[in-house]
């Protein structure tokens, strides 16, 4: 069973037994998890798609990992008029393991 859930305002799919990240949680490595906005699910039957989100559905996930990501460079210049800046930026992600999804 696939699913798309929306969570710190992205739209991820996961699937049951896959693995993600999403943007930073503020919970425990280990924790088990329940994401209720639920935008689609796919199954062994036709498609359901929420308006936005479809009720009674849940996503069971435990917290596997809390890491960043690698490190993207930007770089700003303008010609003639010696302006240039060089930034890096480094986002946090939380990785999960997908347990179940409930219809």
């Amino acid at each position: 069973m696939k699913a798309i859930i929306e969570t710190a305002g992205v739209q991820v799919p996961v699937e049951v037994d896959g693995k993600c990240k999403i943007p930073r949680m503020a919970a425990e490595v280990g924790e088990i998890v329940d994401f209720d906005k639920v935008l689609f699910l796919s199954g062994k039957d036709k498609p359901e798609i929420g308006n936005p989100y479809i009720k009674g559905a849940l996503v069971k996930a435990e917290i596997v990992a809390h890491d960043r990501f690698d490190k993207v460079t930007v770089f700003k210049f303008k010609r003639r008029t010696k302006y240039r800046r060089t930034r890096g930026h480094r986002q946090d992600y939380t990785e999960i393991l997908v347990k179940e999804i409930k219809r």
